[in-house]
């Protein structure tokens, strides 16, 4: 099982994060959900701030987010409008059975204790109906975004989640995935903001803190691509694991 702390460390930094982590492309939603007629139910499980909650509902689908941390809860009222998250994890929906069309996972399967969270998914989606988790994940190809990534001591590369995540259990049929990809605008700053709403930094000691503050800091100053930019790209390729229950 993931680690507890760093699982529920992110409600201190709420507002950071839905400001500074990537949206989901639509496309990649769209893909998510190919084959579901909107308005779908749909289920954000791990919903987080509402990120991945507010580009489902923009497709025009109905949305249950279901979020164990409750600053993360509040951050997703007051940007969401109109919608309150549950107070529940992956191992524990509070929904009824087959009451899902499809449940979406927005960067927060890896926290899931896995046997117990796809028995809950199973239990929670009609037959047929669709699980996938959706991660962002930096493209490291671009060599100052693996120097970021070493810094940072960020481990959601794109190798790590389609070696890891290949099966769901046998109430569910073989993954399949998609890739997108789709780029963030940020100011230097904001990066290291948004690297602050990361589990690792937020859960590390004051000196490592600051050790990769100075290193990032330094990485933005001398690194070629970067020194003197005002704004840079920050790649990303969007994955999505897809499958249907059985």
């Amino acid at each position: 099982m993931a680690d507890v702390t760093q699982a529920l460390s992110f409600g201190a930094a709420a507002a950071e994060y839905d400001r500074f982590r990537p949206r989901y492309p639509e496309e990649a939603l769209r893909w998510a959900l190919d084959g579901l007629a909107a308005p779908a139910r749909v289920v954000d499980l791990g919903a987080g701030t509402g990120i991945l909650t507010r580009g489902v509902l923009a497709l025009g689908n109905q949305v249950v987010p279901v979020e164990p941390d409750p600053g993360m809860r509040a951050q997703l009222a007051a940007a969401t409008p109109g919608t309150t998250a549950l107070a529940g994890s992956a191992e524990a929906v509070p929904l009824p059975d087959g009451s899902a069309d499809a449940v979406l996972v927005g960067q927060a399967y890896h926290w899931f204790d896995r046997e117990p969270a796809h028995a809950e998914i199973a239990r929670v989606l009609r037959p047929g109906g669709t699980f996938a988790p959706i991660w962002n994940t930096r493209d490291e190809g671009v060599d100052w975004v693996a120097e970021l990534s070493r810094v940072a001591h960020l481990g959601d590369n794109a190798g790590d989640v389609t070696e890891k995540y290949a099966d769901f259990g046998p109430a569910f049929t073989p993954v399949e995935l998609g890739e997108f990809t789709h780029t963030a605008t940020l100011t230097p700053d904001e990066v290291v903001a948004m690297l602050h709403t990361r589990s690792y930094w937020l859960t590390a000691t004051p000196a490592e803190r600051e050790r990769v503050d100075r290193e990032l800091r330094d990485l933005f100053a001398t690194h070629p691509d970067l020194a003197g930019r005002a704004t840079v790209e920050l790649p990303y390729r969007t994955l999505v694991l897809r499958s249907r229950r059985r």
